[in-house]
């Protein structure tokens, strides 16, 4: 009994053979039993008239598309639950029906696989951006849930990236770039390289359609000339591993698109040294067969220096396991060999839903899932801090797969993205060794924080109890996890930082009203923060401190005065010590040092920005009296602060030199020098110094003073 025709005669609506709903049941019915057949039957019930009278840009009925989805996701043998899901995935979007009628009819775990793929109503967001970022979060944390959902939506952007050509150009364009951008990359993340070939494709094919028809005419003339030589290295290879006995298959592979090209940019290469590489791939029984391959395939052809790669050793982080190496074929040619077995071959091709797991009592199995849960309990900790857009940003940076592979000093391998540190290592091998590390050895020998691993190095991370991240480590680490562990930690010192200050900053205030926060006492002040809407002091201080509230109206609220009070007392100072990093920052319009008149400015967010009385700025914030504050320098500071001075000086050979030996005989760093105006006989110059105050500059600038071809110094101010 033909069984697909059966369902077909009672399912309805005329145009069934369009839909592909008889290829799907035929594809579904060579792995399911039939009372899961019964099931995605009346999903596709449910499904079309959910979605009737509704239309594509293309002009076809809309239920071809969650087919054409569910299709793909069939040909990767997926689950009921997950087919069930790819048919209802656009219901809850794009038509009436709730998460709630599909749990009714078809359990809560499709429900929540629909959820999980279903797009955020874009009202609740800022921008489009931020939509786009707030959805993809929302897709990633159900992926952690559950992997079937990023299997649904890559099979739906892949759909709609094989009818993108309806779309108007500026649309077309952005799918294809977030394509490229996010989708491509964790199929490929995934193992899954039929769809991420596929993706790339697409996407090349729409972001640069001008660029994507010259490679592929250029393509398929090169094929035309290559089919006769390709047919001969396929005999060769086969006649010498049927004469060592060893089974196995071998077929010429032909380059994707997008891969060509991504070597034509990165490499700076013309066409004509691209598309002449053939790709050959051996699938052979057993391993030990493939290294025996790849012995015939050496004695074939003489191998190129440098171009073999054992990933079948150590697999690359998506579980891919094959050898490549690249030979000088016939006439010189270069061909591009793979072997691999078929087990490998199948997990190259579906990656995590290659030995399909989704059972929880089932999670110890196989490598893909494994290397696959191990990245998204990953995403999980950076989905903990920031904003969408963030988190979105985090995963791109993550999902690039230029991989190096390093040892740690027990040997275990640790695969991280190309250029990452020491400090990278020390965050992939766990935050608290990130947070706490101090210094780090590289094949045993001391080497500094930033120093970029290479492969195969072995790194052992040295860390200190008080230790703490350094936030000069965002400027050189790669890795999404220590990026965001050090803006973690500093949000939280900023935090910790701007309420010690603002409770300075109110109690400052108070005194200048006669009053003090001991004197306020607790009942006043709880009855102050119910006011307010807040739940405790330091939340009144934080924001105090980051500026979002003043101190002076605060003040006055607390002490229960008008605005008219304290008007004639003497103002106290703030004292500030320059240590207070993440809360009192320095002007870079004027660079006061220790020693200047200064003021300071409250700035939401960023608290008090400090700056001299002379700066040109200072006639900007005078409209907003009520955020400057009175600040004073604490005696003895134990820092240097950047300062720069303006040298005009003759042009004379060796003059910056002369000019830099002196500012550095006298105990001072120079961060930047540059070249401000060059007439015929004179230079202008700016140096920016570290000085640890005005008398240590008034000493700098007076012994460059005395130097014969120096004609000028003076400070910079705005």
């Amino acid at each position: 009994m033909d069984y697909a025709a059966a369902i077909l005669s009672k399912l309805p609506g005329a145009n069934r053979r369009a839909h592909g709903v008889r290829r799907l049941i035929e594809t579904l019915q060579s792995y399911l039993p039939e009372e899961q057949l019964a099931q995605i039957t009346a999903a596709y019930e449910f499904g079309a008239a959910a979605h009737a009278g509704q239309s594509r840009i293309t002009g076809e009925a809309y239920i071809t598309h969650p087919i054409a989805v569910a299709q793909e996701l069939a040909e990767m043998r997926l689950d009921a639950q997950a087919i069930t899901a790819a048919i209802l995935h656009d219901t809850v979007e794009d038509t009436s029906v709730s998460l709630e009628d599909i749990a009714e009819h078809f359990g809560s775990e499709v429900a929540l696989l629909v959820d999980g793929v279903s797009k955020l109503d874009q009202i609740e967001f800022r921008s489009r951006a931020e939509a786009q970022a707030e959805s993809f979060r929302k897709m990633m944390l159900a992926m952690i849930e559950d992997i079937r959902v990023i299997l649904v939506k890559l099979a739906d952007r892949l759909h709609n990236m094989q009818t993108l050509g309806a779309m108007p150009t500026e649309k077309r364009r952005r799918i294809a770039r977030e394509t490229l951008d996010i989708y491509a990359p964790i199929a490929n993340r995934l193992g899954i390289n039929r769809l991420k070939v596929q993706l790339e494709d697409l996407g090349f094919r729409h972001l640069h359609p001008f660029r994507y028809r010259v490679l592929e005419t250029a393509l398929k003339k090169s094929q035309g000339s290559q089919k006769q030589i390709v047919k001969k290295i396929i005999e060769e290879v086969e006649s010498a591993m049927a004469d060592e006995g060893i089974e196995g298959e071998v077929v010429g592979r032909q380059k994707h698109l997008y891969s060509i090209y991504k070597k034509m940019a990165e490499k700076k290469r013309q066409l004509s040294d691209v598309v002449d590489v053939y790709g050959f791939r051996v699938i052979c029984d057993d391993v030990n067969s493939c290294y025996q391959v790849l012995g015939i395939v050496h004695g074939l052809y003489k191998p190129m220096p440098g171009r073999f790669k054992d990933y079948i050793a150590i697999p690359r982080i998506n579980g891919y396991q094959s050898l490549h190496t690249t030979l000088f074929g016939p006439k010189g040619l270069p061909l591009e060999v793979q072997i691999r077995t078929r087990d490998m071959h199948r997990l190259a091709e579906s990656g995590v839903a290659s030995h399909w797991i989704y059972k929880a009592d089932e999670k110890s199995d196989a490598g893909p899932q494994r290397r696959a849960r191990e990245w998204l309990s990953n995403l999980e900790e950076l989905q903990q801090s920031g904003t969408s857009e963030e988190f979105l940003e985090s995963v791109k940076v993550d999902l690039f797969p230029d991989k190096i592979y390093v040892f740690t000093p027990k040997g275990d391998i640790m695969p991280l993205p190309k250029g990452a540190t020491t400090v990278d290592f020390a965050y992939a091998v766990h935050t608290d060794v990130g947070d706490r590390c101090v210094a780090a050895k590289v094949n045993r020998g001391l080497v500094p924080l930033r120093t970029e691993l290479q492969n195969s190095q072995t790194v052992e991370v040295i860390t200190s109890k008080g230790a703490k991240p350094n936030p000069n480590w965002l400027t050189f680490v790669r890795t999404a996890k220590a990026r965001t562990a050090i803006r973690q930690h500093m949000k939280n010192l900023r935090s910790s930082e701007s309420v010690d200050l603002g409770k300075r900053l109110l109690d400052r205030s108070l005194k200048d009203l006669g009053s003090s926060l001991r004197k306020i006492g607790k009942t006043r002040m709880s009855e102050a923060l119910e006011e307010l809407g807040l739940n405790t002091t330091a939340e009144l201080f934080e924001q105090i401190g980051l500026g979002e509230r003043l101190a002076p109206l605060v003040a006055r609220f607390l002490a229960d005065v008008g605005d008219e009070a304290g008007a004639g007392t003497n103002k106290a100072s703030l004292t500030i010590a320059g240590t207070e990093g993440m809360v009192v920052t320095y002007g870079k319009c004027c660079y006061p040092i220790p020693g200047d008149s200064v003021m300071g400015y409250l700035t939401a967010g960023r608290g008090v920005v400090i700056h001299r009385n002379q700066c040109g700025n200072l006639s900007n914030f005078r409209k907003q009296p009520e955020k400057w504050i009175s600040v004073s320098w604490e005696k003895d500071i134990g820092r240097e602060f950047p300062c720069q001075i303006q040298i005009d000086t003759r042009n004379k050979p060796g003059v910056l030199a002369e000019v830099a030996a002196t500012i550095g005989d006298c105990g001072s760093n120079i961060e930047q020098v540059e070249v401000l105006g060059r007439h015929d006989d004179c230079s202008v110059l700016s140096f920016l110094l570290q000085v640890r105050g005005r008398v240590h500059l008034a000493s700098i600038m007076r012994n460059v003073r005395k130097m014969k071809n120096v004609m000028r110094v003076s400070r910079d101010c705005a």
